[in-house]
């Protein structure tokens, strides 16, 4: 299986997935995806893995995303496959969540959208001085999804609200501060952690492993932001952050302005409806609806053109004000989708 794009590896107790398609810093299509899902199946009904890790071939990092190709190709031509590849995908996010055998992740450098959605919801999620963990999803007129939503919304204070709209990295000491990680880990010992995976216990080795993280900047930056984002709309957010005087303040509103005015206004509306929702289902269900009515907005396929494909970075958004999003845009965002719903909320996971 060592040209697959998904390799499935067993070593003593410890079942091992390998994102490979290191070239593409391991986005994620829908073939994987369903290998993923086809072996944690397995796993769960085998007794001889007591333990399954989940990491990404290369030194660039665990995953930067979803494969964008055939994403951008539906958002042109009206296509629906990114649809089903979204129904399984966020089903697999569930899966990670709700797994009965502990499920460690390997959260060392880049870690960008659909890579979240693989590796933040496991019970055991390691990052290390090397990772940049984001949700780059205003960037391209899309919202965040594979769960993004119910993270962000629940992190500590405004950190989340902050790290959507602006679609921002952060540091793998940010990613502790904010419930996306558990544990630190120098990047050096990784191996030797993995090697111990396949005899002892996730619990012993992780916490034998883990490190004192080191200083949050964002949590040094709450007193700002936890002021300026808890307001009720984006533009007020924008307002707030001008006024405060702090050049990360400033330069975060620049970079909300420069995004799909659509985009962060959805993502605002989706993080405070995910805030009060009880499950991760609940916000998958959410995003579904979500995703599946913003594939067909024009600024989901000229922010792909703009970053990824064109790559002129000069996105023309349409509407390109925040004033004119309209409410009922955004409610009709989130309404109910029939035969469609995804329904992981209704269903056993």
């Amino acid at each position: 299986m060592e040209h697959t794009e998904v390799l499935v590896e067993r070593s003593g107790q410890l079942g091992h997935l390998i994102l490979n398609r290191p070239k593409a810093m391991n986005a994620l299509n829908h073939a994987m995806v369903l290998a993923m899902m086809r072996a944690l199946d397995e796993w769960e009904k085998d007794d001889g893995v007591a333990t399954v890790l989940i990491s990404g071939a290369g030194e660039r990092g665990l995953c930067a995303g979803g494969d964008i190709v055939s994403i951008y190709h539906d958002a042109r031509t009206g296509g629906n496959g990114s649809e089903q590849f979204w129904r399984d995908e966020y089903h697999l996010n569930a899966r990670i969540r709700r797994y009965p055998k502990p499920i460690v992740t390997l959260m060392d450098g880049v870690v960008l959208g659909g890579g979240v959605g693989i590796s933040a919801h496991a019970s055991h999620r390691i990052v290390t001085e090397r990772s940049r963990i984001g949700m780059p999803e205003t960037g391209i007129g899309f919202v965040p999804d594979v769960g993004g939503t119910f993270l962000l919304s629940h992190a500590p204070g405004e950190m989340g609200t902050h790290a959507a709209l602006t679609g921002s990295m952060v540091s793998g000491a940010d990613a502790i501060a904010m419930g996306l990680a558990s544990h630190f880990v120098d990047s050096t010992l990784l191996p030797t952690l993995v090697a111990e995976l396949a005899e002892r216990g996730a619990d012993a080795v992780v916490g034998r492993y883990g490190q004192v993280p080191p200083e949050s900047a964002l949590v040094q930056a709450r007193w700002w932001i936890d002021d300026c984002y808890c307001a009720d709309d984006v533009g007020t957010i924008l307002e707030r952050l001008a006024r405060v005087g702090d050049p990360a303040a400033q330069a975060a509103a620049e970079t909300i302005a420069a995004k799909s005015p659509t985009a962060v206004t959805v993502t605002f509306a989706a993080l405070r409806r995910a805030r009060v929702l009880a499950t991760l289902e609940e916000a998958l269900d959410q995003e579904f609806r979500v995703s599946v009515r913003a594939l067909r907005w024009p600024d989901f396929a000229e922010g792909i053109r703009a970053q990824l494909v064109d790559k002129d970075r000069n996105p023309q958004w349409q509407p390109a004000s925040l004033a004119e999003v309209s409410q009922e845009l955004v409610a009709n965002t989130f309404a109910m989708v029939g035969d469609r719903e995804l329904g992981l909320s209704r269903a056993e996971v």
